[in-house]
This record gives structure tokens, sequence and C-alpha cells, in this order.
């Protein structure tokens, strides 16, 4: 399934561009997320989300597949999975402008393929919850790194494509993230109206089975007592 969400940030489309391809201080801003290994141009993490008293775990690995900086454009690979619960994957397009009131103007549109328990909500719930979910990122990537002065990063130090220093210690080993756990993503609260309706309409619909199948059975009574 096609996804798609915008959002805007307030800083110019190179500094967007500076903050939003550098997994390592844009992972923590995400609901669930936590980034845990490096190795060369691979991230490995995991996405934690509830659906009700069930929790999964989904551990997997991201890798840019296009990063053009002169048109702001950048495509992402993601694919992870919980031996119990199902296996998601995706591609990830996102492209920043100039908003045109000021800052940049960022339009993200994910192909999503889910198995599994989660793919039970479908494509209306699944977007709901990733609208909210995106929003809250939003909010933490203003708070936690937007409004931190940017950091100082001699030119000589980032490898072409880059967007600083930190990529450059990629070809040799694994690096460990250390950080906080992340909280599980509750996809119930997430999606908050949208699942209320669907189990509002299933229990009208039992509702109205029930009360069928009593005036079938009424019908019944009174033909064999006739």
């Amino acid at each position: 399934m096609e996804l798609t969400n915008e959002f805007e940030v307030p800083v110019d489309v190179a500094r967007a561009w500076e903050v939003l391809t550098d997994v390592e201080r844009i992972a923590p801003c995400l609901p669930g997320a936590q980034l845990t290994e490096v190795e060369g141009d691979e991230y490995r993490g995991t996405v934690k989300i509830k659906v009700g008293p069930i929790t999964a775990q989904y551990k997997g690995t991201a890798r840019f597949t296009e990063r053009d900086e002169a048109t702001h454009r950048v495509v992402l690979e993601a694919s992870g999975r919980d031996p119990k619960q199902g296996q998601a994957s995706a591609t990830v397009t996102a492209t920043m402008a100039p908003a045109p009131g000021g800052g940049t103007a960022v339009r993200v549109v994910t192909d999503l393929t889910v198995a599994g328990k989660v793919a039970q909500f479908g494509r209306g719930v699944l977007a709901e919850v990733s609208e909210k979910l995106l929003g809250e990122f939003v909010t933490n990537l203003e708070t936690d790194v937007l409004a931190a002065p940017a950091p100082d990063v001699p030119a000589a130090a980032s490898p072409a494509g880059s967007s600083s220093g930190e990529a450059s210690e990629s070809t040799e080993g694994v690096r460990r993230i250390d950080g906080p756990e992340a909280a599980p993503v509750d996809l119930l609260d997430a999606a908050g109206t949208p699942v209320l309706k669907r189990v509002l309409g299933l229990i009208g619909g039992l509702l109205a089975l029930l009360v069928f199948r009593r005036l079938l059975r009424g019908t019944r009574d009174l033909g064999s007592s006739s």
C-alpha cells in the first residue's frame, strides 16, 4: 500500500536536508524506534509496537538507495520482522522544497508492505496511524534537534553525499549506538477513531444478526403453533 504524508519544518532546505538525512540524529525522534548499530551504509535497529495486549518488536535494517542533494530527494529502503507477529518492508521517498511561507515543505511517500497481525488494520487505519506518528516525529524533531544550533563540521570531514562527519566512520566493523530503550507505539491508541468505528460497526452487525435470528425464530414458533 502507498501512504503519502506532508509536513513543514521551520528551517531552510539546506538545513532540513542536513538533518533529515542524518539517521543517527533523527531516529530517536520517531516514536517506537531505536537505532542500535551502524555498519558501513547500513543502519540497524528496532521498532516496537503494541496491538492491544500484544507487543511486537521488529528488528530490521535501513539503507539509502538514493540521496540527491541537488534535487533534495532521498530514497530509503527498510525492512524488519518479528518472529511471532509478522514482517514489514518499505520504500520511503522524501522530497524537500522551500515552503511558501518560509521553512521547508517535506513530502514523504511510503510504499509499505506488511504481513501478520498488523496487516489486519488495513490501509485506512494505517494511513491514520502514520499521520499521527509523523506529527509526533515532527514535534520531537523541532524540539530536540532543530532547536539546537547546527554543528560545525569541517567540509573535509564529510564524504560526498553525506550529511555529517559521523558517516565517515563507515567502512570497517560494526559501530554500536547506545541510547535509551524506546517505548512501544500503541497502535490502538494511535489509530483512535478509525479503530473505534470499526469495532462499533462490528458490534452493530452482530446485534443486527442476533435480532434477525430472533425474529426468524419467532416467525417459526408462530408457524408451528398455528
